[in-house]
């Protein structure tokens, strides 16, 4: 068998065991950060639009104590389907180690966020360059990428928010407590448009 075809059906048995796992994972992610979230969207309410009410992009699934105007699938780089402007604050949580474009999808969050608007996010990323848990996500991101659906443990993704046209940036770095030390790493915060 071929090094194409092997890929093949790796890449075919991951995609449909990965949803299994995540589920498991989101659980024990959520038990684990639920401290953290809350500290994160603990200000969430500032960001109301001037109707009081706050218009809200993200899993409803994860959310299932609010109220939806409308469900819809659609990748991160292109959200057509969301109008300029429209969105009071956009939640990402461990989206930006997958995506392919990180700065697409920024660029997609500045386009829906409302003046004044909001982006929260909590993601894994890269370790500091000086640390043993860098050098193991270096070594074992190319097998990570597969088995994790794309999933990047090398991303320093607070660059790339940095370099966002956000207006203000609040960011932290965090280690989190967490099992699996190659996920520690963590950045969280909240972007203005």
């Amino acid at each position: 068998m071929g090094t194409d075809k092997l890929l093949g059906v790796w890449s075919w048995v991951c995609k449909r065991c990965f949803p299994y796992f995540l589920k498991r994972f989101t659980v024990m992610y959520n038990e684990q950060m639920a401290t953290r979230k809350r500290e994160l969207f603990s200000n969430l309410q500032e960001f109301a639009g001037p109707s009081g009410k706050l218009s809200l992009l993200e899993s409803v699934a994860e959310n299932r104590h609010l109220q939806f105007e409308r469900f819809l699938v659609a990748v991160g780089e292109d959200m057509h389907q969301v109008a300029d402007g429209s969105v009071d604050v956009v939640v990402c949580t461990l989206v930006l180690c997958s995506v392919k474009s990180q700065e697409k999808i920024l660029r997609e969050v500045c386009r829906v966020l409302r003046p004044g608007g909001a982006f929260y996010f909590m993601e894994h990323v890269a370790d500091e360059r000086s640390t043993w848990n860098y050098f193991w996500q270096q070594v074992l991101d190319p097998v990570w990428f597969l088995v994790f659906d794309g999933c990047n443990l090398t991303r320093e993704s607070w660059k790339t928010l940095e370099q966002a046209s956000f207006s203000k940036l609040k960011l932290q770095h965090i280690q989190a407590p967490l099992s699996w030390a190659l996920v520690r790493p963590h950045i969280y915060g909240y972007a203005v448009k």
